[in-house]
């Protein structure tokens, strides 16, 4: 069962260190989000999953690490600066902004507002006497006005008038168009082969929220795969049957997803073809991953406006030149994670009255993949417990918790509802003191799922644990 509502996930991320409110002690600043230390953990390990899925395994892929700030001609160039733009209007009663399209889906979800102009936007709200969310007003709502969504600030002296206007990145394709002659030139790459990146974006978002799934800066993690122009087709295909492919990897119910293709009228100015891999959150369908087809347009505008040639040439005819078409399969990182979370979340009732809330989480991206729990705080427990942890540290990739605060039981429930797969009790049999509860240098093993405990030996533990990776 998936997070009933967005407050239980809050709470519990905040409770057990996944996602903390930016700047909490001076009253935060809105939608801005730390991830703690266990949000830290599994959001590298998902990054992590993705980069060795789809970049080191694959021989058609390479890497590129770019500045988030680049020359604002780049900007110029991809169109951003132009038509990188929402709707918005203003409350003229109590001052707040809305995103014009937000404002209408969330009052009249049946009405569809993708690449309606802003005049449109506006007639709607004015037919349906829409009102401000914030005070409830219906009469002091501005004409829906375009707001452009590239975060600008100022490279060198503070006099503003002296400095040049920059932008911080809007997506983190750009740069993968830009170094595209000096990727090719360097890697010898043929088509089809992709360029992929992993990094923080910027949009200065007017209605920001829902937790992390609308923030003013996220994490993405998306390449930009070159093609001949006859094959974007069969090329689409198979990176939407990748992105389904991964997910159910990781472990999401296909009832949760589904795909959803954009009309003709909300294509981005850079699109022939766009689909979103979508998941049913608590708060409505929303996109999880992306897959553009971009064509030619971002080579050409740059070719264009640099005067550099970003024509491949074809290497078995090299009278054959031409500029390379694009899909582009976009996986947004801080979404997946929250999603991920919203997926795994379970309240569980089990013998009795008993309930325990448990993240099932797929291993390989659990923030604990195995928990070392002494018995007790004797010092032959602990000291025990140590060595096994320094044991599995050093002998495996594993990420691993020592806990010996409260009850077995109150510490068994703590690393369910964290997503731990494995706790391993250490107890008065494991150093030989106690035969009844097992033979020594052997320890029982608790599984998240199952609740079963098995008792190995030590040697026996560590083969299974290195299987586990």
């Amino acid at each position: 069962m998936p997070a009933p509502s967005l407050d239980v996930l809050v709470s519990l991320c905040k409770r057990r260190g996944f996602i903390f409110p930016g700047s909490e002690i001076y009253g935060g600043l809105s939608n801005s989000w730390d991830y703690g230390p266990l949000g830290t953990e599994m959001k590298n390990a998902i990054r992590d999953w993705w980069w060795d899925r789809f970049v080191r395994r694959r021989q058609d892929m390479v890497g590129l690490d770019a500045a988030i700030m680049m020359n604002p001609k780049v900007w110029e160039a991809s169109g951003h600066v132009a038509n990188f733009n929402d709707a918005m209007v203003d409350c003229k009663k109590c001052k707040a902004r809305h995103r014009a399209d937000h404002l209408i889906e969330n009052a009249y979800p049946d009405i569809k507002v993708e690449g309606k102009s802003p005049a449109e936007l506006t007639a709607i709200i004015k037919e349906k006497q829409i009102a401000c969310p914030n005070c409830g007003d219906k009469t002091q709502l501005t004409d829906a006005r375009k707001f452009n969504l590239l975060f600008g600030t100022h490279l060198g002296p503070i006099d503003q008038e002296k400095s040049q206007t920059v932008y911080l990145r809007g997506e983190i394709a750009q740069a993968m168009f830009v170094d595209f002659k000096n990727i090719l030139g360097t890697t010898r790459k043929r088509l089809p082969f992709g360029i992929a990146s992993v990094g923080k974006a910027f949009r200065n978002e007017i209605t920001p929220g829902n937790f992390t799934f609308r923030t003013l800066e996220f994490d993405l993690m998306e390449f930009e795969y070159f093609i001949r122009p006859e094959e974007w087709e069969k090329t689409f295909d198979y990176w939407l049957a990748e992105q389904q492919a991964w997910i159910k990897e990781i472990g999401f119910s296909s009832e949760r997803i589904r795909i959803r293709e954009h009309s003709k009228d909300e294509l981005s100015h850079y699109s022939r073809r766009t689909a979103d891999v979508e998941y049913n959150t608590p708060f409505g369908w929303k996109e999880m991953f992306g897959l553009a087809y971009r064509t030619d347009f971002d080579l050409k505008n740059h070719m264009e406006k640099s005067g550099e040639d970003l024509q491949y040439t074809d290497p078995d005819d090299a009278k054959i030149k031409f500029i390379p078409h694009v899909i582009e399969p976009t996986f947004g990182l801080s979404r997946l994670t929250l999603m991920t979370l919203l997926e795994a979340y379970d309240e569980e009732k089990l013998e009795g009255d008993d309930t325990r809330t448990v993240l099932h989480l797929h291993p390989r991206i659990a923030p604990v993949q195995v928990a070392i729990l002494p018995l007790s705080k004797k010092d032959n427990l602990i000291s025990y417990g140590q060595e096994l942890y320094n044991k599995i540290i050093h002998e495996t990739d594993l990420r691993v918790d020592f806990d010996v605060t409260g009850s077995i039981g109150k510490r068994y429930r703590r690393q369910d509802e964290i997503g731990t797969p494995k706790c391993i009790t250490v107890d008065f049999g494991t150093i030989g003191e106690d035969a009844e509860q097992g033979e020594k240098d052997t320890v029982t093993i608790r599984d998240r799922d199952t609740l079963k405990q098995e008792r190995v030996s030590l040697s026996l533990l560590m083969e299974k644990l290195k299987k586990a990776q």
